[in-house]
């Protein structure tokens, strides 16, 4: 449901003006990803230095591995908006940059699920063993992709459907 020239429905602004609120919309949903990504990230840089790490399980190094790099990722896509920004500003590229930045932030929140699925894994691994780990970080896999992909995509798709009416 589209409202007047350019402006979601309900509102009344202008092609730039919807831009500069659509960026100021993401910026605010990443400032609350970046924060726990970061934090993750930092405490991951110190997990290997310490004296356990040396006696960890195959299955926890590969966990530990994957967490370390889909953070990296996380953190590179999650930050990405603000290096982009930096490199178009004052170059008239405001819609480029929303585009860009939204599927930069999506990237990161798929990376950031993906770490939190196996940092759970690495450490239900050393508390639980090695089969209910499995099981549970499918768990909160699942949860994951029901909160952040399908109740979503659903409710898109529902939005849609009854604009067509």
């Amino acid at each position: 449901m589209a409202g007047g020239p350019g402006g979601a429905a309900g509102r009344d602004e202008t092609e730039a003006q919807r831009l500069d609120r659509n960026y100021g919309e993401l910026l605010q949903e990443l400032r609350v990803a970046q924060i726990g990504v970061q934090i993750l990230f930092a405490s991951l840089l110190t997990v290997v230095f310490s004296q356990r790490f040396a006696t960890i399980s195959s299955l926890q190094r590969g966990a530990y591995v994957l967490t370390l790099l889909s953070t990296a990722c996380a953190v590179a896509l999650l930050v990405g908006p603000v290096a982009f920004h930096r490199i178009v500003f004052r170059h008239s590229q405001k819609d480029d940059l929303v585009r860009v930045s939204h599927r930069m932030a999506l990237g990161g929140l798929g990376c950031l699920a993906v770490s939190m699925v196996a940092v759970v894994l690495f450490i239900l691994e050393e508390v639980l063993g090695k089969t209910p780990a499995i099981w549970y970080s499918a768990g909160v896999g699942v949860v994951f992709l029901l909160l952040w992909l399908v109740i979503p995509v659903v409710s898109r798709t529902r939005e849609e459907m009854d604009g067509d009416d």
